[in-house]
């Protein structure tokens, strides 16, 4: 690349201010913690009242302002200010950083964020003594940031923003998706619309000729429809079924960290020998069973493994494994429902901050069992959205292994957009 590439510290392209807070022009404020931000977003923005903030509620921040958190930075907790932020005040164990006129703040952020530098952030923190690993602007400021001329910044800053998009639009559309199924679970397991619309003599809405006729069209005296009935989740679904894995194998891993509590895709399998954990193949629905995990969400749909492959997980899941003629992503849409997730939470015993969901209790909660041709019918509306739903996700894996790996090179001068964007072109 024939473009000249400086090598300055980060310390000379940036700076880490602290603008002190003027609580008196405001009734209520929007307290951001260090645990409020995360992988770029703010996780909320709601107003407070001033009064009972914490001690560190002392920073203000601008739009333009990059936030990191000095604590433990392997588990990003950063984001961009790019909105007006008046009546935002942030924690003292951030680290607002704001770009100099020699680099474009979005190119910085791209930098500061990378895996590569956040390993070296990593590195520096547990470095140093502590109750726990921190860095300041101090330990960091003498990392060499590659600096190339400002519109080469903004292309490559473009060209990232991009993937992002891309990758955020797969997401949107797998969480509509998953919407959709939700919605026809709950309409015809929970609220039996269609039985309740034959039975006032109209036709089911959203819903074809063939499909409503499935349905029976009156109640028997126990409220369920007739010749419906109600069973335990362990009449439809298998619990932690029996798995081999020889000790020792090299065997696909899922860690409870790349369990989403949003969405049903695990975002990381790693290989790891076997010890003593949960097994589990595609098709099976992995629900986290200890506090804070189950309370958060953390739930996914196994679908990332070969055919046949038997993969392995923390002894805090609870393997759901649905039984025919339902679907097999029966178990994950049930296991999202909100209804479930307050009876798994109930279930729940132990001491504080160790508490788990206890699986004898799971199995016992009470679901509606249709006949095989409505399970059947349920399987036919949803297949196709949870196959879009597999290929979106890995579309986006494949997308975020690309911007991980082409992001250094456009960085350092290695490869132009023009040779990333091929490479794009040629992956997907």
């Amino acid at each position: 690349m024939s473009e000249q590439i400086s090598n300055l510290s980060l310390g000379e392209v940036c700076k880490n201010v602290s603008r002190p807070f003027d609580f008196s022009q405001f009734e209520e404020v929007v307290f951001i913690n260090t645990g409020d931000v995360f992988d770029g977003k703010f996780l909320h923005q709601n107003p407070s009242s001033k009064i009972g903030l914490p001690g560190q509620a002392k920073k203000k921040i601008l739009k333009g302002d990059l936030l990191f958190s000095e604590i433990r930075p392997a588990n990003k907790r950063f984001a961009r200010v790019d909105f007006s932020a008046d009546n935002f005040v942030v924690s003292t164990k951030f680290m607002v950083i704001r770009a100099n006129s020699n680099i474009e703040a979005n190119f910085l952020y791209l930098f500061l964020s990378s895996q590569k530098t956040l390993n070296e952030f990593q590195r520096i923190a547990e470095s140093r003594s502590g109750t726990f690993p921190q860095i300041t602007f101090d330990a960091i400021e003498h990392l060499r940031v590659p600096l190339l001329p400002i519109k080469i910044q903004k292309d490559i800053v473009t060209f990232i923003e991009a993937l992002n998009d891309k990758i955020e639009n797969n997401r949107r559309v797998n969480e509509t998706l998953e919407e959709m199924a939700q919605a026809i679970f709950k309409s015809w397991f929970v609220d039996f619309d269609p039985v309740h619309a034959k039975a006032a003599g109209n036709a089911p809405a959203h819903m074809n000729a063939e499909t409503a006729a499935l349905f029976p069209s009156s109640f028997g005296d126990d409220g369920l429809p007739v010749d419906w009935s109600l069973g335990k989740l362990s009449d439809l679904v298998d619990l932690n079924p029996t798995e081999r894995i020889k000790k020792g194998e090299l065997s696909s891993y899922v860690e409870m960290a790349n369990l989403p509590t949003t969405g049903s895709s695990i975002s990381n399998v790693v290989l790891r020998e076997f010890k003593s954990g949960t097994k589990f193949r595609n098709g099976d629905t992995l629900l986290a069973r200890i506090t804070p995990c189950l309370e958060n969400g953390k739930t996914a749909y196994v679908d990332v493994l070969n055919d046949g492959e038997v993969a392995w997980g923390s002894t805090e899941y609870i393997v759901m494994r649905t039984k025919d003629p339902l679907p097999k992503f029966y178990s994950y849409v049930l296991a999202r429902n909100e209804h479930f997730r307050e009876h798994a939470i109930r279930s729940m015993t132990g001491t504080s901050g160790r508490q788990r969901a206890q699986a004898d209790m799971v199995a016992a909660y009470e679901v509606v069992m249709p006949s095989n041709q409505v399970a059947f019918a349920f399987s036919e509306e949803c297949q196709n959205w949870f196959s879009k739903i597999r290929c979106n996700a890995s579309e986006n894996q494949t997308l975020a292994e690309l911007r991980d790996t082409l992001l250094p090179k456009l960085m350092s001068g290695e490869i132009r957009v023009a040779d990333a964007e091929r490479e794009v072109d040629a992956a997907v």
